[in-house]
């Protein structure tokens, strides 16, 4: 079974939360497919896949089909940054289905659920009242 890395990033607060992974849920999954949280271990959340990157840390295109990865000739885009007007680069990227060689999986909350993140991962600090 592949291991993922989520990136998970909630839009309202605009903090993203880190997560391992040893779930097959994603196979054959594509970018802007809505993925319930239950099987996370995030009851109630919808989560829908932004982006993600392979073993090499390619980038995925959301315009290109497939899961190869493949060089193309492209001016400013994804993992693409030309200050000049005019020039194309040649980049590897892969394309837009998640497959074994992908390793991260960037993920943002479409519906919340009822317990939050924070609470969720462990990450919320309690008060301490004397």
């Amino acid at each position: 079974m592949p291991e993922f890395t989520l990136t998970i990033n909630d839009p309202k607060t605009g903090k993203s939360y880190n997560k391992k992974i040893d779930v097959d849920i994603f196979d054959g999954r594509r970018i802007n497919d809505v993925v319930q949280g239950e099987s996370l271990g995030l009851p109630g959340y919808e989560l829908k896949i932004t982006g993600g990157s392979d073993k090499s840390g390619f980038p995925m295109r959301k315009d290109m089909s497939g899961a190869s990865r493949r060089k193309i000739l492209t001016t400013r885009s994804i993992g693409v940054n030309i200050k000049k007007s005019g020039l194309r680069r040649r980049k590897s990227v892969v394309g837009n289905q998640i497959s074994f060689s992908t390793s991260q999986i960037n993920l943002s909350v479409v519906k919340k659920g009822s317990q939050d993140l924070e609470e969720t991962f462990g990450l919320k600090k309690e008060e301490n009242k004397e």
